[in-house]
């Protein structure tokens, strides 16, 4: 359903008050919680529950249309505007710590490059079949890296918030989702595997998936999908390395989603094709571990060269067939990222997605668009 067709007037009401209530609920987490090394608080009191009704928002790094990604800020943003999930990639520092951070690297959304004490810090790794130098967070401690502000990776979004929060561990990461007014799940990323178990010692022989799955044991996390014990704690854990969400299943019983990079790229730790990932008979394999697959939104749906979409993939078909979800990435509002299909509206494309495709969740770098397109097409009872 296009936004047009709602009135003018019911649209900015509705607009006005969705924005002054984010705002208001934004400054009162502000003030409630002091983000960094917080301890859960909310106990012994109902919430407003997660919501299954329509397909989930999933705050991709946070709101970070907004605010620079991974930060607590930009979850609490996130959260204020209406996610069902926030979204966090889970790598390691130096000494073992666990650290929510996309990049192998730390150059392009941190001001580390201005730290004169770190200018030894740069190295070359081969990883993930690339060749990369830079500053990468597995040299740093996590006090090292506490020292880092966090920067908007891209030059056209608002950079007024750089150089002005920190990276978070992931035990921040996840009492953020706890303190939260209302319950919010969380979907962390086994992030990098192969690189990060190659490169940081961990104790007693464990591995990164050891030491992420064990953290989210440590806050009472576990359970099927939609079992009591999941909505109390909403959690998909996700990767793009089989072998890791295969290992997580041994330790955890909580739904495992595999992600699903593009066309050309082939799996960090089993050298598998985007083709044969997606054939019938591995879909039928991996389902029995995984309850949902996270593919690139360009894979499903490919554009052509014109930026016009092209007909979908029997991808979404195939997995509901075996009773998997299908949680596209990543939604943004720039016209870079729209095809002219959706002529420069957002809405449009989440119209079609939802309603055409029949994704299943979303990630989103603008977490409150999606959140007003689905309050006004389909409200939650």
């Amino acid at each position: 359903m296009a936004c047009s067709r709602f009135s003018f007037g019911l649209l900015c009401g509705v607009l006005v008050i969705l924005v002054w209530a984010s705002a208001a609920q934004l400054a009162h987490a502000a003030r409630r919680y002091p983000y960094l090394g917080m301890e859960v608080q909310v106990k012994g009191f109902d919430r407003q529950p997660l919501q299954t009704q329509r397909p989930f928002n999933i705050a991709h790094r946070g709101s970070n249309g907004e605010i620079p990604e991974e930060t607590a800020e930009a979850y609490v943003r996130a959260i204020a505007e209406g996610a069902d999930f926030i979204e966090s990639d889970i790598t390691a520092t130096k000494d073992g710590k666990l650290i929510c951070f996309h990049d192998l690297v730390l150059d392009f959304v941190t001001d580390v490059a201005d730290h004169a004490e770190f200018a030894d810090r740069i190295r070359t790794y081969e990883a993930e079949g690339e060749t990369v130098t830079g500053y990468f967070s597995v040299d740093f401690t996590l006090e090292e890296l506490k020292t880092l502000r966090a920067r908007q990776r891209f030059a056209f979004r608002d950079k007024s918030y750089n150089d002005k929060f920190q990276i978070v561990t992931f035990e921040e990461f996840i009492s953020i989702a706890l303190n939260s007014e209302r319950i919010v799940g969380i979907y962390p990323e086994i992030k990098s595997p192969v690189f990060v178990n190659k490169h940081v010692k961990w104790p007693d022989g464990k591995t990164h998936e050891d030491i992420f799955v064990e953290t989210l044991l440590k806050f009472g996390y576990g359970g099927k999908y939609l079992s009591k014990e999941w909505k109390d704690k909403p959690l998909f854990i996700q990767s793009f390395a089989p072998t890791s969400l295969i290992h997580a299943s041994n330790l955890t019983d909580s739904p495992l989603i595999l992600l699903l990079d593009n066309a050309t790229s082939v799996t960090q730790d089993t050298n598998q094709t985007y083709a044969e990932i997606t054939s019938d008979e591995y879909l039928k394999f991996i389902s029995k571990y995984i309850v949902g697959l996270g593919p690139w939104k360009d894979t499903v749906v490919p554009p052509d060269v014109n930026n016009y979409l092209s007909a979908p993939t029997d991808l979404v078909a195939r997995a509901h067939a075996l009773n998997l979800q299908v949680h596209p990435y990543t939604f943004r509002n720039e016209y870079e990222y729209l095809h002219f299909d959706f002529h420069q509206d957002p809405y449009q494309e989440y119209s079609y997605w939802i309603h055409n495709v029949s994704v299943d969740g979303l990630f989103t770098d603008f977490v409150g668009t999606l959140h007003l397109y689905q309050q006004w097409t389909s409200p939650l009872n």
